[in-house]
């Protein structure tokens, strides 16, 4: 494998998605599940860099990055809706994605981490793309945790003695999985929102992945109208109509009444 790049140059590097890089990403990740989706996305904006090594990021710098490129692709602002589970109703909201920034630790050694629990002293790294894609078959979200933890403990000791991850308590487990989130806090973004209609207040987990698919979606089929319309009326290619300023495109769809 080629040197790691570094986050701050993967930050630097990542570039907004063209129409035709859109429509592109959308062929490609279209049936992909949402971890390797999201990769795929993130290679878009990003397609000097390998694969491989986006594999490596860790959960919340993907996020962190896939903010990045939601913002070059379709600005700063984005609108989502929220249905409130007390009453059914749908919460419409608004927010920046500076909103959605989390500020991370210092990393010390790289996505390595070591924490005490009670007795027990726990080596770590932070969760990425492959382990999600790993537990992809397991339904019982009590497994699925199991597994996560299973390949990120790299070591764990009780005193001077060696344990499997099978053998630490439900408390431990609990207080790793929190130790994963705070050192990596993009990788959960959690929105705070009151319903307009029961009052409830909600909280709601905004994952920047399936929210940026979703507006790739729509925007590529928005754009596949603008080619069928454009092509129909004036028989252009769909790379020529594709090639044409937004605004020069929304001026020839006003002249054909559209």
């Amino acid at each position: 494998m080629e040197p790691l790049v570094s986050f701050e140059t993967l930050q630097a590097n990542l570039r907004g998605l063209s129409g035709v890089e859109l429509l592109r990403v959308w062929e490609r990740a279209a049936e992909q599940p949402p971890a390797r989706r999201a990769l795929t996305l993130l290679s878009a904006g990003l397609p000097q860099v390998p694969s491989d090594q986006l594999e490596l990021l860790s959960l919340g710098r993907r996020d962190a990055c896939l903010l990045a490129l939601r913002e070059k692709t379709f600005g700063p602002s984005l609108r989502g809706f929220q249905q409130c589970p007390e009453c059914g109703g749908q919460l419409e909201f608004t927010l920046a994605t500076s909103d959605l920034r989390v500020e991370a630790p210092e990393a010390n050694g790289g996505c390595e981490r070591e924490v005490e629990v009670e007795e027990f002293t726990l080596r770590f790294r932070l969760l990425d793309s492959r382990d999600l894609e790993a537990i992809l078959s397991i339904r019982d979200v009590k497994q699925a945790r199991r597994a996560l933890l299973a390949r990120c403990v790299l070591e764990a000791r009780r005193a001077s003695a060696l344990v499997s991850v099978e053998e630490l308590p439900a408390g431990v487990v609990s207080k790793l999985s929190i130790c994963l989130l705070e050192c990596d806090p993009q990788a959960e973004v959690v929105l705070n929102l009151d319903c307009p209609t029961c009052r409830s207040s909600i909280r709601a987990v905004f994952d920047i992945g399936s929210f940026l698919w979703a507006e790739i979606a729509a925007q590529a089929r928005h754009l596949l109208r603008q080619v069928h319309w454009l092509a129909t009326a004036y028989g252009w290619r769909e790379d020529d109509i594709l090639a044409l300023s937004a605004a020069r495109r929304q001026f020839y769809l006003e002249m054909i009444g559209r």
